[in-house]
């Protein structure tokens, strides 16, 4: 037999067209386009219905859209939400909204059964206020954590400065959460989720027949007015480097993206091509350009991503990562000239070559599931698309040139005009200064908006401590104050917190015992879940990983520099250091800021300018070189015998928010301490 020189490369066979059987689509007498993608292999049927209106600004009521779609599912006027998720549960099936979609997932012979569900959504959703409450808690919830996570912070500052005056601008903030109101939910289903211009997609064990009546005998009866048709703007071309900077108080790495639009549209001829080259600069694993450069070679950051976003509303271009606060002015340095090299000089054929047969497997792979014709069809539909786009696509990606790849780079991509966005801590702000056409830098707040600059302070750190005292005892001098104090002996104070990703009630336990007793539980379902201990002198923590662990030394030593029924009281006897850092605004109020050092930790302690109370803490702490940053909010400041105490207290750490309300508050009454032994 003759002998195979595997020394050399095998010949690529031409890419040939792929049979991809047509869907069927028709459209009913109300409006709604239907496509059909038979599959018998599994008894099961799906249907996903997409309303035909265009997005539209929000602006001061940014977010009511995706609060709508949180709703949709809360009921209808024939079932309360627990029994429509009843009865979904009861025959195995999928139910789901968003903003735009609603979609039913269930075996064949449930399909009646779960189409009158579905239809009773759509017809029926009634929204209710108890509903509308919780979601609103839970959104405020999700807000309290975004300020305290770098990565939503990026993705707020690239929508705004990519997208200004753009339905993709729109974030929601306190504000604008405070601004919608159950009203604006239901005025917006009623005048988006109508039948003119809607795509229901049917996938699975059905036949055009089937599909016909089940259509007709559901949503025959569905009526609305005309849709909303406005083409948003294509983003914000900006000329010259632009810098934005989101700050976040003791973070050891930054966040990059160097990110701006591009004017396309999905379904444009030129997509195909710039998404070779995309996956070439980064967005394609380990091999692309980004990560070689600032992984592999310089060492910046575990990854380097860029990602290209093309839509029928607005498209963009992003390439970033996390990087350490030393190296974050290389790495936008390096991802600007990789940006540069690709608009400067031809790919190789290595990268063409080895791009190309991974976008044809993963094409390859996305045709396994039945849905996949089904959105194929409608993408030719939506997108104006050839009725053969699909079936000719590895001919067109294997007719793809370097040619072609740096045309694409040249027409779309820059290093000169981009936004780039930082989110991270001060030491970093004066080194982006060079990499801003001006030489000015931007600054956002976490939710992507203008930050008014910050003032410095008109008080000094004890003034503001004095003051803080005088508000929380109702007194005007050092001396009522301390007697008031004094007469304190010790204080319980008992939270019920709840959190969006814990099913139950927790109960927090503080209390304090003058001079320097304190402690603290946190419990639920008959678990103790952590706790700790400190009675001026030894104390210990305790939690269900790692059991009870007895304070170290240096962990007695920065409780006692914090301790007290007013800790803050204590913070220069005891040589803690802190200053006075400025004055910024939140919400529309100014805030005085006090920066606290202890060790390798920091905190940030925000006093109302107006009223002196402490509304936020933010804690940063760290350990065995990881940083682990909470947020501490306080509100609703409650007379008991002559002293305020917050009555209100909302925890974040990550994704995981606590909202807790005082149910006990004692003072000068009988502490159990058995509870902490």
């Amino acid at each position: 037999m003759a002998q195979v020189d595997r020394s050399i490369m095998p010949t690529p066979t031409q890419a040939k067209k792929i049979n991809i059987k047509d869907s069927e689509v028709f459209t009913t007498a109300n409006g709604i386009t239907v496509v059909l993608s038979e599959n018998h292999k599994l008894p099961r049927v799906s249907f996903d219905m997409n309303m035909g209106s265009d997005p539209r600004i929000e602006g001061s009521k940014a977010g009511l859209s995706d609060m709508a779609g949180s709703l949709i599912m809360s009921g209808t006027k024939n079932r309360t939400k627990d029994q429509l998720d009843q009865e979904i549960d009861f025959i195995g099936a999928y139910m789901g909204a968003s903003k735009f979609s609603l979609s039913l997932s269930c075996l064949t012979k449930h399909m009646d059964k779960g189409l009158t569900l579905m239809s009773d959504v759509l017809l029926n959703a009634n929204f209710p206020q108890s509903e509308f409450d919780r979601i609103k808690k839970q959104n405020s919830s999700g807000l309290m954590g975004t300020k305290s996570d770098a990565g939503s912070m990026a993705r707020h500052a690239t929508v705004k400065i990519n997208f200004p005056n753009h339905p993709f601008g729109d974030v929601m903030t306190e504000e604008s959460l405070n601004n919608i109101s159950r009203e604006d939910i239901v005025s917006y289903y009623q005048s988006n989720f109508t039948p003119n211009g809607s795509y229901l997609a049917v996938v699975g064990d059905i036949t055009r027949q089937q599909v016909e009546e089940m259509v007709n005998k559901y949503f025959g009866s569905w009526t609305g007015g005309e849709v909303f048709k406005e083409v948003p703007n294509s983003g914000s071309f900006t000329k010259g480097n632009r810098v934005v900077f989101v700050k976040k108080p003791g973070a050891v790495q930054s966040v990059v993206y160097v990110t701006f639009p591009i004017d396309i549209r999905s379904g444009d001829k030129n997509q195909l091509n710039l998404t070779v080259l995309n996956e070439i600069l980064g967005g394609g694993g380990f091999g692309t350009r980004l990560m070689q450069n600032l992984r592999e070679d310089k060492a910046y950051t575990y990854g380097c991503y860029s990602s290209m976003n093309i839509t029928g509303d607005g498209s963009w271009i992003s390439a970033g990562g996390n990087f350490q606060n030393a190296v974050t002015d290389s790495a936008i340095e390096q991802i600007l000239l990789e940006f540069q090299k690709i608009t400067n000089e031809f790919i190789t054929d290595e990268e063409l070559n080895l791009t190309k047969t991974n976008m044809a497997g993963e094409f390859s792979r996305s045709l396994e599931p039945p849905q996949t014709i089904a959105r194929f069809a409608l993408n030719i539909i939506i997108d104006k698309l050839p009725k053969d786009y699909y079936q000719t696509y590895l001919q067109r990606l294997e007719s793809v040139t370097k040619e072609d790849v740096l045309l694409m780079a040249q027409q779309y991509f820059t290093s000169k005009n981009c936004n780039i966005i930082v989110v991270g801590n001060e030491d970093v702000y004066e080194k982006l200064k060079p990499f801003d056409a001006d030489g000015k830098i931007e600054v956002l707040d976490p939710f992507g908006n203008i930050m008014k600059d910050s003032k410095p302070a008109d008080i000094t750190s004890e003034q503001l401590i004095d003051n803080y005292v005088f508000a929380l005892t109702g007194t005007t001098t050092k001396k009522d104050a301390a007697k008031k104090l004094k007469s304190i002996k010790n204080f319980e104070r008992v939270y019920e917190l709840k959190g969006d990703q814990i099913p139950f009630a927790l109960k927090s336990t503080e209390i304090f015992v003058a001079p320097s007793t304190e402690g603290q539980k946190l419990e639920g379902q008959g678990m103790v879940f952590q706790k700790s201990f400190y009675n001026g002198k030894t104390g210990f923590s305790f939690n269900m990983q790692t059991g009870k662990t007895e304070l170290t030394a240096e962990e007695l030593v920065s409780k006692s520099k914090s301790n007290g029924i007013i800790p803050e009281m204590n913070f220069v006897k005891n040589g803690l250091t802190h200053e006075l850092v400025g004055i910024e605004n939140m919400n529309g109020s100014d805030y005085y800021v006090m920066k606290t050092i202890d060790g390798k930790n920091e905190s940030y302690d925000y006093f109302n300018k107006a009223t002196f109370m402490k509304e936020k803490t933010i804690n940063i702490t760290s350990r065995d070189g990881e940083t682990m940053e909470s947020t501490i909010t306080y509100g609703d400041y409650k007379e008991v015998n002559g002293m305020k105490f917050a009555h209100t207290i909302t925890q974040s750490v990550g994704p995981m928010v606590l909202s807790g309300i005082v149910t006990s508050m004692t003072v000068n009454g009988k502490i159990d301490m058995k509870i902490f032994e």
